[in-house]
């Protein structure tokens, strides 16, 4: 009994000095869970764990802008730079890791509709994993639904994308990622979404050129099989910019 006791107040100081990062890090490493730029990892924060994470990543934030040689102490300008990026990263932009799926209240089809539905354009934020440099542009979804499809509301698709994109992300993984859950939630004989957008990582650096766009798709179940569909709903999707 007392060496219990003598381990429970070991892993209580540990967990007194050690950073939430790493304790959210060990709890993913134990389960064998992935914890990359574009997954969600909401299943192992804890409750006031994500504050914690906060004042963090606020500090690690102000160690950049120092190693920068700025002077957040006398500069007005970079003052509480460092919260205000750790509050993007963690709270606005990057939300889609730290927090869980939006929900969704899922109808049966009664009507048993079973024609061709278009969602957009719906605008998405995202920002490239490779130099966390802006990805905005706009996405269609098509959907094929049977007798058997849940229905959700218009607005849920563009929740469920906001969550998506709400982090590091490149555009390929993310139209696929998008797919998936929507193929998880709605059930239909097809789906089908193309997104267009912009990427700063060419814009603002590289090869600064702001003109260029990136536009994927991916099509599944009849969407893939039926090429005449695929062209209505091609046909149907807005002059794109």
């Amino acid at each position: 009994m007392l060496m219990k006791v003598q381990q429970d107040m070991t892993d209580a100081n540990h967990d007194e000095g050690t950073p939430v990062s790493v304790k959210i890090r060990e709890r993913l490493q134990a389960a064998k869970r992935r914890f990359h730029s574009n997954d969600n990892i909401a299943d192992f924060i804890r409750p006031g764990e994500l504050e914690a994470l906060f004042e963090e990543v606020t500090g690690k934030m102000k160690g950049v802008l120092d190693s920068m040689v700025i002077d957040t102490e006398n500069d007005h300008n970079t003052g509480d730079t460092a919260r205000r990026v750790a509050k993007m990263y963690l709270k606005e932009v990057f939300a889609g890791r730290y927090v869980p799926a939006p929900a969704i209240t899922e109808f049966p089809n009664a009507e048993h509709l079973n024609e061709l539905m278009i969602v957009g354009p719906i605008t998405v934020r995202s920002a490239c994993s490779h130099h966390l440099c802006p990805v905005i542009g706009k996405i269609w979804i098509g959907v094929m639904p049977n007798e058997h499809t849940n229905v959700i509301g218009l607005s849920k698709y563009a929740r469920l994308a906001e969550w998506i994109m709400g982090r590091p992300q490149i555009q390929e993984e993310a139209v696929v990622q998008l797919a998936d859950l929507i193929q998880e939630k709605t059930q239909p004989d097809g789906l089908a979404i193309v997104m267009e957008a912009s990427h700063y990582c060419m814009g603002w650096r590289g090869v600064k050129d702001m003109d260029s766009k990136m536009i994927n798709s991916v099509m599944r179940g009849v969407f893939l099989k039926d090429s005449d569909l695929r062209r209505e709903f091609l046909s149907l999707i807005p002059r794109r910019s």
